[in-house]
């Protein structure tokens, strides 16, 4: 039996997905919405003509510092592991996202596409900014309206393709 919650209701789907089924769904959403996301941030990297980010970088750096595992190479090729990693690290953020929203979906969890997507944005906005921000990396506090900006609307972009991909996953 479902209940209603004022975030949402939980309860059985629709279509009797497995919990499997629900989480590769979910990395699935959690895979598109990666690449929404990233689409976002390069056309804006277009058109305000400004850098890519270091932040990904710096973090799969002070990662490996904090566990003791050496990024092999020097000079440019250690920045280009960096840079890979990096984006590797992303992705698997973005598609582990998905899955947790998955599982989500598998345990019943059902909110009205509002309440879902802004649910997903805070998520995602959390598991991305938290780790760089307790590792140092970054201080929201300090950012300007722009970096704000810069931030909220490619993870707003995320979490509306993660939360269509996730309903269109459910119709009947």
């Amino acid at each position: 039996m479902a209940t209603r919650t004022p975030i949402g209701t939980f309860g059985a789907g629709r279509r009797g997905i497995s919990t499997a089924g629900w989480l590769l769904r979910g990395a699935a959403a959690g895979a598109a919405g990666t690449t929404a996301l990233n689409a976002v941030t390069y056309l804006d990297m277009v058109v305000r003509g400004r850098g890519a980010s270091s932040t990904p970088e710096d973090s799969v750096e002070k990662l490996a510092e904090t566990a003791h595992v050496p990024i092999p190479g020097e000079g440019e090729t250690r920045q280009n592991r960096l840079q890979g990693l990096g984006a590797l690290l992303g992705l698997a953020a973005g598609i582990g996202a998905g899955a947790a929203g998955g599982l989500a979906r598998a345990s019943g969890y059902r909110s009205s596409t509002p309440v879902g997507t802004a649910l997903t944005a805070l998520g995602v906005l959390v598991a991305a900014n938290g780790p760089m921000t307790a590792l140092g990396i970054t201080d929201p506090r300090r950012w300007s309206a722009a970096d704000w900006i810069s931030d909220l609307v490619p993870h707003l972009a995320y979490a509306v393709v993660v939360r269509t991909t996730l309903d269109a996953f459910d119709r009947p």
